[in-house]
């Protein structure tokens, strides 16, 4: 392994001159307003380019809050790159007659899903509060105000707890089956917690921080097998547990391969459980409560993943898996190991065990080996488990620069930390 101080120089060097530098020369739209996004292995733009909330959001959140790791020269750029975005937000996916974010719209504007999934709603509210911070423009912080209002008024289980995820315009539920208007997920409610630690860092206010607080606590209660330190994917209205199926409007359903996964209940994500240890204990630094029983969960979501979801012979983390017992997808995504870099080298940080600074070093070899398109700074989506590409395109209407960008500015944060100790 190298030092902190060696690999600190790495990513911040990829960050600061290729990825960064990749996505601010390409991806803001000219010509119709927000982002392009779908990019080839050569950095060409492919597909019908469409727009979808999640990922335009996430670029208003990369060009806000990646300035402090850029280079001089592109910082009045990103700023530019993330108010047309935001203008781009509030003019064409706000919803004047109903409120709230469009789902997806063309490249040109025109609405091509009207929906209002919980989960666009959340990165628009996050994307927003984000920029609000960097910029204090408080147009931005009154529509992520607005759109939360939107998911309290509409969307908020208030009989059962958390939120319905799949609605229509008109904020009626979508139906059953593969729309999934009968169900609740892990993936969407921690994401909810992300952006509601965002969202009550920029505005203070008393009822997002309880709004927050609300969502952690029913992720710990219903969620997550807290003795083992694993997540569940979907559940129905009271929370029991459903086998996870694939449901229109999402990443595992649109994502390239068109895989049709049968799984049993107990079927659990690996990136997903890294990913909740450190945004989880991002929520709680924030809120400034934390317990040694939150610690505790937090540990076991990393040792569950180190025992059971990380490739000890070729490096990095696998897709899926039915709980503590057999991996289902040996398959390597971007996300999952970019995000489970960020929570290895959190957990080092939190407790001190070498085990985890260990992983982090893998995942990011692996990562850094296989996953890079050295020319660009981005990386490839999906490999086998050796690491022969699978897909290699760097961008689609799903993957911007979110999970690389804040992995490498997160991981950059913390062994700042690590060189300090």
């Amino acid at each position: 392994m190298k030092s902190a101080a060696e690999y600190k120089k790495d990513l911040s060097e990829l960050l600061r001159d290729k990825l960064i530098p990749f996505w601010l020369t390409r991806s803001v739209d000219t010509q119709y307003g927000g982002y392009l996004t779908s990019f080839d292995e050569n950095g060409e733009l492919f597909g019908d380019l469409e727009k979808n909330i999640v990922t335009q959001s996430r670029m208003v959140w990369g060009f806000s809050h990646l300035i402090p790791f850029a280079r001089e020269e592109d910082k009045a750029s990103m700023k530019d790159a993330a108010a047309q975005g935001v203008r781009f937000l509030i003019e064409h996916f706000w919803d004047p007659e109903f409120g709230g974010f469009y789902w997806l719209l063309h490249r040109d504007a025109t609405i091509k899903d009207p929906a209002k999934l919980t989960y666009g709603q959340g990165f628009a509210i996050y994307a927003l509060a984000e920029y609000y911070m960097m910029s204090k423009d408080q147009k931005a912080l009154d529509y992520a105000a607005e759109g939360f209002d939107c998911l309290q008024k509409y969307a908020a289980d208030t009989f059962r707890g958390g939120y319905y995820e799949n609605i229509e315009r008109d904020w009626k539920l979508s139906p059953a089956g593969n729309y999934a208007g009968d169900r609740k997920s892990l993936d969407i409610h921690m994401h909810l917690l992300e952006t509601y630690t965002i969202l009550y860092a920029a505005s203070n206010e008393y009822i997002h921080a309880r709004r927050l607080r609300e969502v952690y606590d029913l992720i710990v209660r219903y969620m997550v097998n807290t003795e083992k330190g694993y997540g569940y994917n979907q559940f129905d209205f009271e929370f029991n547990k459903l086998p996870a199926i694939n449901i229109q409007r999402t990443w595992n359903a649109e994502r390239e391969t068109g895989e049709k996964l049968e799984a049993p209940t107990d079927t659990t994500s690996y990136g997903h459980n890294v990913e909740l240890s450190w945004l989880s204990d991002f929520a709680l630094r924030t809120l400034h409560e934390r317990t040694p029983k939150d610690d505790e969960l937090i540990r076991k979501l990393l040792d569950h993943t180190l025992n059971y979801g990380y490739d000890n012979e070729f490096g990095g983390v696998y897709r899926d898996g039915i709980a503590d017992k057999k991996v289902l997808i040996f398959d390597k995504e971007w996300w999952q190991n970019f995000e489970s870099m960020t929570g290895f080298l959190n957990g080092y940080v939190l407790f001190g065990d070498e085990k985890y600074f260990k992983a982090f070093a893998g995942t990011w070899e692996f990562i850094d080996t296989y996953f890079l398109n050295k020319q660009f700074g981005e990386s490839r989506q999906l490999l086998s488990r050796s690491g022969t590409p699978l897909i290699s395109n760097l961008g689609n209407s799903w993957k911007g620069i979110y999970h690389t960008g804040r992995a490498l500015a997160e991981c950059i944060t913390r062994l700042d930390y690590c060189m300090q100790r």
